[in-house]
């Protein structure tokens, strides 16, 4: 069965991003060990899945990537070229090349996709999509990139637990960026 991965940046006190969606205070600027860990971890993903929301900034932003000589990489190529699931009761349209939209309920395509063949799957979000995909019980691995600050208040990701998400640490990795990468497996009883 396909995994489904998740793959976000936290701040230290666990929010995707502050209370009105700013994410300037990120790690942009990876150093190559961290660059090579995210290839590895997209190595087996042949279907990346988003969120309207993230998508209205992901898709711009990976799209330009792919056109500037100077910061496109392997990276840039591979998620450009991958095939990509938006989800969206309201999106009519993408403008990215390989990509779905998917307006068919989250729970019930997600499963679906899990038990479909194909490599595994990642999703970077957003925080709504992400809450709505931990809720379900749908995300396997828990790749959190947790960046050197604090930021109070902000969007998290696990607000919409009604019950604990019980899970084992597989690694931590500590980069020079000051990123630290926490790889958690989940451990849901079913």
């Amino acid at each position: 069965m396909r995994k489904l991965i998740l793959q976000m940046q936290v701040s230290i006190d666990g929010f995707v991003a502050d209370a009105h969606g700013d994410t300037s205070w990120l790690v942009s600027d990876w150093d190559q060990p961290l660059k090579d860990y995210v290839l590895a971890l997209t190595a087996p993903v042949d279907l990346i899945l988003i969120g309207r929301k993230l998508a209205n900034q992901f898709i711009p932003a990976w799209t330009a990537r792919a056109g500037d000589p100077d910061i496109a990489d392997v990276y840039t190529h591979r998620i450009n070229n991958l095939d990509k699931m938006v989800f969206s009761r309201t999106q009519t349209e993408h403008g990215w090349k390989n990509t779905a939209l998917v307006n068919e309920d989250l729970t019930e395509e997600v499963a679906r996709l899990k038990k479909s063949p194909g490599g595994d799957m990642i999703t970077y979000g957003g925080s709504s999509f992400a809450a709505s995909l931990i809720q379900e019980h749908l995300i396997d691995e828990f790749h959190l990139f947790i960046n050197p600050v604090a930021i109070g208040k902000g969007l998290p990701i696990f607000h919409q637990l009604d019950q604990q998400l019980p899970v084992k640490l597989v690694s931590a990795t500590s980069f020079s960026c000051g990123i630290v990468a926490l790889f958690y497996q989940a451990q849901y009883h079913r």
